[in-house]
């Protein structure tokens, strides 16, 4: 693996290090047999409140042809299911399934403490997750982040 970029270019460093976490983060949900992908619809709608798909879209990096795909993939394998949105029947919103919900919570348990050794000795991940959140809303995207530690708590 290459060494840590020495470029002070943020956006360099900031791609290394996205490139660096995501596949440390592919390994740990590998372990339960779940994509990156299918983590960032898991942990949206783990809250439980029910999401649209413009929201889950948004909030898991992914252009709203390719959402729709995996979630009827996800809809398939008993993890998430459709219902209509009771205020706007036009809207649907997606849930978790009592098997989703248990991936999400073994998936999120893994995933808080495979977080929790990347950071320690470094950074207070909490810092960080606000630091990164105000990078966000500085760089323009007119959203700040709703993360606190990466992860929606079960």
């Amino acid at each position: 693996m290459p060494s840590v970029p020495s470029s002070p270019d943020l956006a360099h460093l900031l791609s290394h290090a996205e490139r660096r976490v995501v596949r440390r983060l592919a390994a740990v949900l590998a372990e339960e047999e779940c994509t990156v992908e299918e983590w960032r619809v898991l942990s949206i709608v783990g809250d439980g409140l029910g999401h649209p798909m413009s929201e889950i879209a948004e909030f898991a990096l992914m252009p709203a042809p390719s959402l729709t795909k995996l979630v009827d993939r996800m809809v398939a394998g008993t993890l998430v299911h459709r219902r209509p949105d009771p205020h706007d029947r036009r809207r649907v919103l997606l849930y978790l399934t009592p098997r989703g919900d248990d991936l999400y919570r073994r998936a999120a348990d893994r995933v808080r403490a495979d977080q929790a050794r990347l950071l320690t000795g470094t950074v207070d991940g909490q810092d960080l997750a606000r630091l990164l959140a105000r990078l966000v809303t500085a760089a323009g995207t007119g959203a700040e982040p709703d993360v606190a530690s990466g992860i929606r708590q079960p």
